[in-house]
């Protein structure tokens, strides 16, 4: 592959969602995503997404698939002989589902992830890099009320290392 080719695929990969916002999920579990999410939702080469429960928060994330599929060859390295390892990605993939855009850009999401994430009428999408999480507004809000010396904490702790 030229060198060209090997740029367009370094930053073809390279992509994130960018953005923060509030919106609305019926009674029967369909999202109206934004209009400028869906622009970016455009920009990725598979039109499939994978929705997910989060490991530490009760939100959902959701995965363009090749993103999904560069996470499920680090675990499908797992050896599945090892209890922990199995219990893992037992519960690492419990409730995934892949969702498509619908003619409305609307979002099915099933009752199960829904119930899991307590999604009520009123929730936030926002962007984590390769994937963006789908957050009840409430709960969205009451994770990232913290005080500046908190996230200022935070941010030396995980981000004061990099030296880059």
């Amino acid at each position: 592959m030229g060198g060209f080719g090997k740029i367009f695929i370094i930053l073809f990969q390279m992509r994130n969602f960018i953005g923060t916002y509030e919106c609305k999920i019926d009674d029967k579990g369909r999202l109206k995503v934004p209009s400028s999410l869906i622009k970016q939702m455009e920009d990725f080469e598979d039109k499939t997404f994978v929705v997910k429960r989060s490991v530490f928060q009760s939100c959902l994330e959701v995965y363009p698939m090749n993103a999904w599929d560069k996470l499920m060859g680090k675990i499908n390295k797992l050896n599945r002989f090892v209890k922990k390892n199995a219990d893992f990605i037992r519960m690492f993939t419990a409730g995934v589902k892949t969702v498509e855009l619908d003619t409305a850009g609307r979002l099915q999401i099933s009752k199960d992830l829904t119930g899991f994430a307590s999604l009520t009428k009123d929730i936030v999408i926002t962007s984590a890099g390769e994937l963006f999480e789908i957050w009840d507004k409430e709960a969205y809000e009451k994770v990232i009320a913290t005080n500046e010396e908190d996230f200022a904490n935070l941010a030396e702790d995980v981000m004061g290392a990099f030296d880059e």
